[in-house]
């Protein structure tokens, strides 16, 4: 562990002679033990850290495009501008805006009246990619499993120009 040598015979130390100058005592430390729990500790603390899992949502697509036939009853439309603004709409009505913080009891009401529902998401491509995670974040929380994603086109962005003038 740990020695301290003085240095000095025990002849000199019994006959008491003075010495003449003090000498330096040397002390050395054995930094085995230290480094074994160090060790000790690392290897604990990697066999007992829970590593985090990724949060992922699966998501199913399609292998080849296809088309499907769909009642416009059962599609609600979700558009985000480039601003983060949301607007959604029913089949063919005009799109209506709404807060995101209102859209979590819009999409629980929606899939609660029609259990068939798709929700069809169109992001601009000026938008963030945090706000169609954070749409799609809601949906999972809505506990809506059918939605498709679809590029914004710009009879989309003129629509949404009315929709915001009126």
């Amino acid at each position: 562990m740990a020695a301290v040598e003085t240095g000095e015979s025990r002849s000199h130390a019994r006959t008491g002679k003075k010495r003449k100058k003090k000498r330096r005592t040397n002390i050395r430390i054995d930094m085995t033990p230290m480094v074994d729990v160090a060790f000790l500790l690392l290897t604990f603390f990697m066999l007992t850290t829970v590593f985090s899992k990724p949060q992922t949502m699966e998501i199913n697509l399609p292998h080849e495009e296809t088309t499907v036939d769909l009642a416009e009853s059962n599609l609600m439309t979700l558009r985000i501008d480039s601003t983060g603004t949301i607007y959604w709409n029913m089949g063919t009505e005009p799109p209506k805006m709404i807060a995101f913080k209102d859209l979590r009891p819009l999409l629980l009401e929606r899939n609660r009246i029609n259990p068939k529902l798709i929700t069809l998401l169109k992001v601009d491509r000026a938008g963030t990619y945090n706000m169609m995670v954070n749409i799609m974040d809601e949906l999972n929380l809505a506990d809506i499993t059918r939605f498709s994603l679809a590029p914004m086109l710009p009879a989309d962005k003129d629509l949404l120009k009315k929709a915001a003038g009126a």
